[in-house]
Formats: structure tokens, C-alpha cells, sequence
């Protein structure tokens, strides 16, 4: 874990104005849709954080119980999950083989769980809305032949970075700019 360093903070012209370009994914063609999801959410991951930061930490100011309470629930069912994913093979190998539906399943429980304990609205606009911000922004997001040899250069360095941890959790190990 002390091996673990966060990468630079990319630039608002390249993350989002200016020079960023933007396209709808071929959904015909779900590797290149994976490999661009998965390509941009290790390149662009510090201004991930920060937005979801900016997000989560407007959601604190108004509703801060509940977004403690949805906070724990979302990161136990997580590490739930990632420590059933480490010691059952059953649970590994349905991991990797269908990385979407096991993200799928921890928000569907975190949605039921804090259905119960009357956070869902915390739920909706603190967890799942700036995930699909990002999920959004990482399919869309075309990158630049710069950004491209960025990536292939950085590689090795963005497998440990927190998000590259987090998909490793999630079962896309992927190599980046592959």
C-alpha cells in the first residue's frame, strides 16, 4: 500500500473544455467500449475524485447524517464483496467474468439496504449520481494521440493508483492503453 501514489490532476481544457473531445460509444463493440471506459477512468482518475468530492461534500453540507449512513453501507457491502470475491472461487470467477453485473449487484443492495434505513435519496444523489457522472464522461471521452502515449508511458504507474487498485478489486485487471 505505500507503493501507492495518486496521479497528476489533468487539466480542465483537457478533461472536460477545450481540446477534450467527445463521441458516443460503438455499443455493437463492447471490448472498445470497456477498454475506453476503463482507459480514461485510470487517465482522468484524480479529477474523477475531485469531482465526486465536490459532489459528496455538497451532499454532506445539506443531508450529513445521511450521507454517513449511505456512506457505510455502500463501503461495507464493497468490502463484503471484495473479501468474498478473495476467498470464494465461485464468487472470483463470477468477478471476472461479469465485472458490470457485480457493480450492478453492490449498488442494487446499497440501494435496498438504505431503502430500509430511509437514505435513499443520499443514495441516489450522493453515490450513484456522481458514479454515473463519471461513467458517463468515461465512455464519451475520446482521447488525443498525446493523452494516448501519456497513458502507454504511464501505464505500470496507473495499475498502482487508487482507481487501478479499485477496478483490480472490481475484476478489470486490463492492462491500461492496451
Amino acid at each position: 500500500m505505500t507503493d501507492i501514489k495518486p496521479p497528476p490532476l489533468r487539466s480542465l481544457d483537457d478533461f472536460l473544455l477545450g481540446s477534450a473531445r467527445f463521441a458516443v460509444p460503438d455499443v455493437r463493440n463492447l471490448d472498445r467500449w470497456n477498454n475506453r471506459i476503463i482507459n480514461n477512468l485510470l487517465y482522468y482518475q484524480s479529477n474523477y475524485f475531485v469531482s465526486a468530492l465536490v459532489l459528496l461534500l455538497l451532499l454532506g453540507y445539506f443531508q450529513p447524517f445521511q450521507l454517513l449512513v449511505g456512506a457505510v453501507v455502500v463501503t461495507l457491502l464493497f468490502l463484503g464483496f471484495t473479501w468474498a470475491a478473495e476467498n470464494q472461487a465461485p464468487v472470483r470467477r463470477f468477478r471476472r467474468n461479469y465485472p458490470s453485473v457485480c457493480l450492478a449487484a453492490i449498488l442494487l443492495a446499497s440501494y435496498f439496504m438504505l431503502s430500509v434505513l430511509g437514505a435513499v435519496a443520499v443514495f441516489l444523489f450522493g453515490i450513484f449520481f456522481p458514479l454515473l457522472i463519471v461513467l458517463i464522461h468515461a465512455s464519451v471521452r475520446l482521447r488525443s494521440l498525446k493523452n494516448k502515449l501519456e497513458n502507454k508511458l504511464e501505464s505500470i504507474g496507473l495499475k498502482r493508483t487508487p482507481m487501478g487498485l479499485l477496478l483490480e478489486a472490481l475484476g478489470q485487471e486490463q492492462e491500461a492503453g492496451s
